[in-house]
């Protein structure tokens, strides 16, 4: 069992091996040709629709254009021979030029061997690699392993309204930014650019305005990077009195974030991570290094056209949700009870090859439960649950019923891909999504009986209303009248207990109820956090008095704290103020975080080196707080 599958997902139109094909038109992997209905269109297998009588002349020209298809044929079949590694059954843009068009929605097949047929709607996203226009030249690339029209998260993030189930409002309009006008001075005053180019300069990405009119820009930006190159240099970043402009390298693909806020360079680069991060979630860093290794001024927009969204929707949690500034996830405030028994209720249902069971509610870490020999020897972070967060919550299309759809952890694995089981459990509120994540491309049929017997043991213990009904706390619970806001984040030590990082905060309340408000306070945490973690000076304690309101910003060996205060708080004050904090927060514990996660073994004596890590105990381990320990 292998921690990333080096395939992508089956297309939503299943095909079987034909075998009045020739060989390289025999779809690779359709070994069971009973279990896979094959459908095909004329058009794309080159079958003659019959239009009456033929003429001599036109059967000449059909013979003619047999004899250059069969030489394609043959120099495809000589050049798939050097496909990608990722892709060993064979090359997928050969695939995708006989395939054609396919449908976003299908019908899974019964599976053989079993009888039932997973319930409600699937979804099943298309290979990546199965999707090419073969009609186009500009981009055309000649021994491509896996060079798509669109990935298959990238088809998912507008697929609500081909899925037909009303999820998305009817005639929403598309998003205002992509038309704004990049020479108008509204355009200038954003607060914060981000845009993505590749190393011949060619725009992939734009946060706002369309990227064709800013491929002038884009095209300086590559010229300041490479001018600095030739100096045996590397461009960081640039600075004038308004704005910071910060470059980032990432193999082929440069990133550049224009801000006027009050943003540190470190911070900006570590956004700037994130959207490569999530680039490489739908294509994969090995992917995307053999595109430009083949072709430097390839397109890469081809590949992620329809995943904007999804990146946009990353771009907007950047600047809202602290999870990303403190690299933690937030988990949703529940009773241990419930909290134990929803874990419980994943780690019974199991099938070969699933790594990670996870419950999400309201865009919160519910449950989670991992599979031993992976947590052994590799470690979930939390970039890549926000990752996953993100893909799910930027598309109603993962409300329509059930999806299927490879997916890549970047800092799991950057070059292989998980297969992602998503499907609410109670639609239509879609509040408790579930998450199964297999390394096995053919498991969805196992991995959605999980789902059913998740679903009958939630359902039984009746706790779809008590989530629903959980709610984030106020800070008043704490009993600090002065105390108006905190994040606090237990510290992973020693680092051999692999936790997965969490953080609490209480809901924002007056008087930080408006997005201005919000904004500002936000800005002032950004603030404390840039000076706890300057790479030049750090500081571990920070009593800062703003305009509206007093902060204290306190880091030790085993937490990170920052707390926002009424203006007339002591620093005095606010430390004996803290002390009641940390106590609430202990007493508290069992509900904000998760303690004593589940594991679960899905195959006998997995080999560790599988995993690609060094092997570990099997013993339960925590850390001093006991925090979400994976040993």
């Amino acid at each position: 069992m292998e921690t990333g599958q080096r395939e992508s997902e089956e297309p939503e139109e299943v095909k079987q091996c034909d075998p009045s094909l020739p060989d390289s038109h025999n779809q690779a992997g359709c070994e069971d040709s009973e279990a896979l209905p094959y459908h095909r269109t004329a058009a794309v297998l080159g079958e003659s629709i019959p239009d009456g009588d033929q003429t001599e002349e036109e059967e000449e020209e059909e013979e003619g254009a047999g004899t250059q298809t069969d030489e394609l044929e043959e120099t495809s079949v000589t050049e798939g021979q050097r496909s990608s590694s990722l892709d060993p059954e064979g090359d997928p843009e050969e695939k995708a030029e006989r395939d054609g068009t396919l449908n976003r929605e299908s019908e899974l097949p019964e599976p053989s061997g079993n009888g039932e047929e997973p319930e409600g709607d699937v979804c099943v996203a298309p290979k990546a690699g199965e999707l090419s226009d073969s009609g186009s030249t500009d981009n055309t690339l000649e021994d491509s392993g896996e060079f798509t029209e669109t990935c298959p998260v990238a088809v998912l993030a507008g697929a609500a309204e081909e899925l037909g189930s009303g999820v998305s409002e009817p005639g929403t309009p598309p998003l205002s930014h992509r038309d704004e006008d990049v020479t108008a001075e509204s355009w200038r005053g954003h607060r914060k650019h981000v845009f993505v180019l590749s190393e011949a300069g060619k725009p992939i990405y734009s946060r706002y305005g369309n990227e064709e009119a800013l491929s002038s820009t884009m095209g300086v930006m590559m010229a300041l990077v490479s001018f600095v190159q030739s100096g045996d240099n590397l461009i960081r970043s640039i600075y004038s009195e308004d704005h910071k402009v910060v470059f980032m390298q990432q193999g082929p693909l440069v990133l550049v974030s224009v801000s006027q806020s009050r943003q540190s360079e470190q911070q900006l680069r570590q956004e700037l991570q994130y959207v490569y991060y999530q680039i490489i979630s739908m294509l994969t860093q090995a992917s995307v290094t053999r595109i430009f290794e083949r072709k430097k001024n390839y397109d890469l927009r081809r590949l992620l056209a329809g995943s904007e969204k999804i990146l946009d929707g990353l771009l907007d949690l950047v600047d809202t949700d602290p999870s990303f500034l403190l690299s933690a996830v937030r988990c949703l405030p529940l009773a241990s009870s419930l909290r134990d028994s929803l874990s419980q209720t994943l780690q019974k249902a199991i099938t070969p090859n699933l790594v990670f069971s996870i419950l999400i509610a309201k865009s919160q870490l519910l449950a989670i439960v991992q599979e031993k020999a992976v947590i052994e020897d590799a470690r979930l972070e939390p970039a890549d649950l926000h990752l996953l967060l993100n893909l799910i919550g930027a598309s109603s299309a993962f409300q329509a019923g059930e999806i299927w759809t490879p997916i890549c952890l970047p800092l799991f694995n950057p070059d292989g891909y998980f297969y992602a089981y998503i499907s609410y459990l109670d639609p239509p509120q879609c509040t408790v999504c579930l998450l199964l994540l297999s390394t096995d491309k053919e498991a969805f049929y196992s991995v959605a009986e999980c789902k059913r017997k998740i679903e009958d043991g939630v359902r039984a213990q009746n706790a779809l209303r008590a989530v629903e009904e959980a709610r984030a706390y106020s800070v008043t619970q704490v009993g600090v009248p002065d105390l108006r806001h905190f994040m606090y984040k237990p510290f992973d030590v020693p680092e051999n207990h692999k936790q997965l990082t969490q953080f609490t905060s209480p809901e924002m309340e007056a008087p930080y109820s408006t997005k201005e408000e919000r904004e500002r306070l936000f800005d002032l945490y950004r603030y404390l956090h840039s000076c706890i973690h300057s790479a030049t000076r750090p500081l571990k304690l920070i009593y800062h008095v703003a305009e509206k309101e007093t902060l204290l910003a306190w880091v030790t060996s085993k937490f990170e704290l920052y707390t926002c205060f009424s203006p007339l708080v002591t620093k005095a004050s606010a430390i004996n103020a803290i002390t009641k904090l940390l106590r609430w927060i202990k007493k508290e514990e069992e509900r904000l975080f998760i303690r004593y996660p589940p594991k679960y073994s899905t195959t006998p004596n997995p080999s560790k080196s599988s995993w690609g890590g060094k092997g570990g105990s099997d013993r339960q381990e925590t850390t001093e707080n006991g925090f979400l320990s994976l040993p």
